[in-house]
């Protein structure tokens, strides 16, 4: 599940560098290790600035990874994380949105903009960032025909059933909950990391109708995910803070496979769910933790931990989204969040003031001076591990000088969960490791990561 606001990143000339590192593998990854051998590696993207104009919600279905690539790369932070990745033979750079609340990946082909231009020679960077990827210039690109197992109306990975266009080649749409739809056929072709390491060629949507102008990169528990299909044990990625609304933008990391910080990080327990369990309102293949509570300052609201598990119809569920903007909560856990706001600053809120129809709490005037008032905002885990958001951070600005509390009523999405979005992920580490059932926090100034 992602939610995604608009906003902006910045250019950033392409840069490379490989260093080996090494991979640690389960016995149960051995077995795919030992088919799929290939080079550790380390490796850098830029990012590129873009508006995004829409913000997605929601995709669904099955299965989990295993691994053997280390791979790390910067984004720069504005409302989503992007990352840009060389794809197709030779490269050619897509920017991505990095968002481990969905599952299936896409590129953007609908042919507005320019064509990206190949990649040199062996050894050469390849080009910057273009807006579509244009298979007829990529040798490893391939089409699915009607006749893929993935084509069929039944198939659960997609919000709304494949079926077989006019060219007899499988289409696909995915039908994001804020109304944006993604649509265009699916591929194969490789993430080109350097010329001597790549990928097979995964499965992605060759897009040729989107909401958005960047491609998404699906990092959830899904068998058609980024980390599924190219066999990434784990990853994890840190989110800098943000600059000045004039400033530049900061650079963060992405790290597929192993962390060299990770020896730092504090792990919780994903919540994992079988077939039988498949609820209504649940995501089975959402990063889903069992958060204990939200503190205020010094005061621990009284939300009961109900408010934070998938009840009998999946509601309640709490999950790790990068996609996702702000943090989004029950109207159980919302409420009593606000009441919360209200007694500390109340005066102060910008009266009849709802952001994008989900956030009331916001506030003209001095926005230091506000957060200081509310104080530390800490969202509470098992084993003592919590996410701490600084005073000095709890408020966002949106609109001409308003800022609001990074805090949504997810009822307002159409959703039933709680969301950790990027907002609240901001200078931290976060690893997600399926392998191990876990995820893992470490603090971090994410500029310098």
């Amino acid at each position: 599940m992602a939610v995604r606001r608009s906003s902006v990143v910045v250019t950033l000339p392409f840069f490379l560098f490989c260093c080996f590192c090494s991979v640690s593998l389960s016995k149960q990854e051995q077995s795919h290790h030992n088919q799929n051998k290939s080079s550790s590696f380390s490796l850098s993207f830029p990012l590129q600035s873009h508006p995004l104009p829409h913000h997605k919600l929601h995709s669904l279905r099955p299965s989990l990874a295993s691994a053997a690539v280390a791979v790390k790369s910067p984004f720069k932070f504005s409302m989503v994380p992007v990352v840009s990745i060389p794809i197709g033979t030779p490269p050619q750079t897509q920017d991505m949105i990095l968002d481990t609340g969905s599952q299936l990946s896409w590129i953007q082909c609908h042919g507005k903009g320019k064509k990206a231009a190949a990649g040199g020679a062996a050894g050469q960077p390849p080009s910057p960032s273009t807006a579509t990827f244009d298979p007829s210039l990529s040798s490893s690109f391939s089409v699915l025909p009607c006749n893929h197992p993935l084509c069929k109306p039944r198939t659960p990975d997609f919000t709304l059933p494949t079926s077989c266009d006019q060219n007899r080649l499988c289409h696909y749409s995915y039908f994001y909950a804020d109304g944006t739809l993604a649509e265009g056929n699916l591929v194969r072709e490789k993430f080109t990391f350097s010329t001597t390491q790549t990928t097979p060629p995964l499965i992605l949507g060759c897009a040729t109708s989107s909401g958005d102008d960047k491609g998404i990169l699906g990092m959830n528990l899904g068998r058609l995910s980024f980390p599924s299909q190219a066999k990434v044990s784990k990853f994890s990625y840190c989110v800098p803070a943000r600059a000045s609304r004039f400033g530049p933008s900061p650079t963060g990391s992405l790290y597929l496979g192993d962390n060299p910080n990770s020896g730092a990080f504090q792990y919780i327990g994903l919540m994992t769910f079988g077939q039988s369990q498949r609820m209504p309102n649940l995501d089975p293949l959402a990063y889903t933790v069992a958060m204990q509570g939200i503190r205020i300052g010094t005061r621990r609201l009284s939300i009961p931990q109900t408010a934070f598990r998938p009840d009998a119809s999946g509601s309640g569920q709490t999950m790790i989204d990068s996609g996702s903007e702000f943090t989004y909560l029950v109207d159980e856990a919302y409420d009593k969040v606000r009441e919360e706001v209200v007694r500390l600053v109340g005066p102060r809120m910008k009266k009849g003031y709802v952001y994008g129809g989900v956030a009331d709490m916001c506030f003209d005037g001095d926005a230091a001076a506000i957060g200081q008032s509310i104080g530390d905002v800490a969202f509470e885990f098992e084993k003592g591990v919590e996410i701490v958001v600084a005073k000095e951070k709890v408020l966002a600005e949106v609109d001409g000088g308003v800022h609001c509390m990074a805090v949504g009523r997810s009822s307002m999405l159409g959703a039933a969960s709680n969301i950790i979005g990027n907002f609240h992920q901001q200078d931290l580490w976060v690893e997600f490791d399926p392998g191990n059932r876990r995820v893992g926090f470490g603090r971090a100034d994410c500029s310098r990561s």
